[in-house]
C-alpha cells in the first residue's frame, strides 16, 4: 500500500525480501506507528509490534519517561512552543510512551501544567490551551 502524506512524501511499505522492514523498525523500538497512515496494513500486527518493543524498552522506549513523538513536535512548533534543540531539557510528552488523555487529567489546571511539560498534543487547536473542555466543567 502506497499514500502520501500531507507533506507530499510517500508513505509505502518497504519490503526487502519477504522482510517487512517497516514492521522490523516498530518491533525493534526504532520507529513508532504513525495511526494516521496505517489504513489498509494489519493494525493488529503494528499495534502488538509496538507494545512488544515498549515492554522490553527497546529503542525509543528505553529512554525513561519516552521521547516526544515527532507530529507533537511538529505541532509544538506550529503553536510556537516547541523547540530546535531536542536536548534543550524540556520535560518528555509521554509516561512510559502513554500519552494522557483530557478525559483523564481531570483537571484543566492540570492540563495546564502537562502542556508547559512538553505536551503538545493536549492542545489540539494550538491557541495554547490544553483541554479546553475541562475548563468548562
Amino acid at each position: 500500500m502506497e499514500s502520501t502524506d500531507r507533506y507530499g512524501r510517500t508513505v509505502a511499505k518497504v519490503l526487502k525480501g519477504a522482510t517487512n522492514i517497516n514492521q522490523a523498525l516498530v518491533q525493534s523500538g526504532a520507529a513508532f506507528v504513525y495511526w494516521q497512515y496505517i489504513e489498509g496494513c494489519d493494525r493488529e500486527t503494528y499495534s502488538r509490534l509496538e507494545n512488544e518493543a515498549r515492554l522490553k524498552s527497546l529503542g525509543i522506549w528505553h529512554v525513561p519517561g519516552g521521547i516526544q513523538r515527532p507530529w507533537d513536535y511538529r505541532r509544538g512548533r506550529k503553536s510556537g512552543s516547541g523547540s530546535n534543540n531536542p536536548s534543550s531539557g524540556a520535560k518528555r510528552p509521554s509516561q512510559n510512551g502513554v500519552r494522557c488523555r483530557c478525559k483523564q487529567i481531570g483537571s484543566w489546571a492540570k492540563a495546564q501544567e502537562l502542556l508547559k511539560q512538553g505536551h503538545t498534543y493536549l492542545d489540539g487547536n494550538g491557541d495554547g490551551e490544553a483541554c479546553e473542555g475541562l475548563q468548562k466543567q
